[in-house]
């Protein structure tokens, strides 16, 4: 086998493999016209390639009850905990709504007082659905933890003024204990969902491709040329 033949089969061998040939393609089958050897070495290497790319597939044993059986047991009762805090504060706005119970609000006769108790009857209501959704979807514990965090916080501050004007009874803010209990368990929940292992655990992190990243193209060096693997059994003569 001449020097010639051995870049022509190297040139072979890349366009078997999908790549650019290191030489023209009308020299490549100019020279597999002639050359005989060459033809059957391109005969070889694509039968060669067939068997290995439309062979069996090999038999492998099902693991997907081992894999459940061996996967860590999500703990169940923060959410049927915050499920439950989420009926008592849901009630707890439905009893504010039809004054049942009096809860220490005080009068509503003017329509600003009126205004402010619907207001804090709808906050009431709106945040026992918060919670209940947080409870039967976990992955949304975590827009609620904020806003829950941030209500209780300023809650607390005027709690102790109106406590120390005597300006709320102990029941109204006994009703709060709703809500601080709802943001422990909001915790709670969100950091068991945080914890559980994703799908994409246990791939070595060179094989975690992001849906964004793989439709992207591959960046290249501004005006260099593409270098193509060179087969190591070719030695320059």
């Amino acid at each position: 086998m001449d020097v010639d033949c051995s870049h022509i089969r190297e040139g072979i061998s890349a366009r078997v493999d999908g790549e650019e040939p290191p030489l023209p393609a009308e020299r490549l089958d100019e020279h597999l016209a002639r050359c005989s050897d060459c033809r059957e070495w391109q005969r070889g290497v694509l039968e060669l390639t067939r068997r290995l790319r439309v062979r069996p597939a090999e038999p492998v044993p099902d693991l997907v009850a081992e894999v459940l059986a061996a996967r860590p047991a999500r703990r169940r009762w923060p959410g049927l905990l915050l499920g439950a805090v989420a009926a008592c504060q849901l009630l707890l706005g439905l009893v504010q709504v039809t004054g049942l119970v009096d809860l220490g609000h005080g009068g509503h006769a003017g329509s600003m007082s009126a205004h402010l108790f619907n207001e804090s009857t709808a906050w009431n209501l709106a945040l026992g659905v918060g919670l209940l959704l947080s409870a039967l979807r976990p992955r949304t514990a975590a827009g609620l933890l904020p806003v829950l965090s941030a209500f209780l916080v300023v809650l607390a501050g005027f709690s102790v003024v109106d406590l120390l004007n005597d300006a709320v009874p102990a029941t109204r803010l006994l009703s709060h204990g709703f809500l601080v209990a709802g943001l422990v368990l909001l915790m709670v929940v969100r950091r068991e969902h945080r914890d559980a292992p994703k799908p994409d655990a246990a791939a070595p992190p060179e094989h975690r491709v992001s849906a964004g990243r793989a439709a992207e193209p591959p960046e290249e060096d501004g005006g260099s040329e593409r270098q193509h693997l060179r087969p190591v059994s070719h030695h320059a003569a």
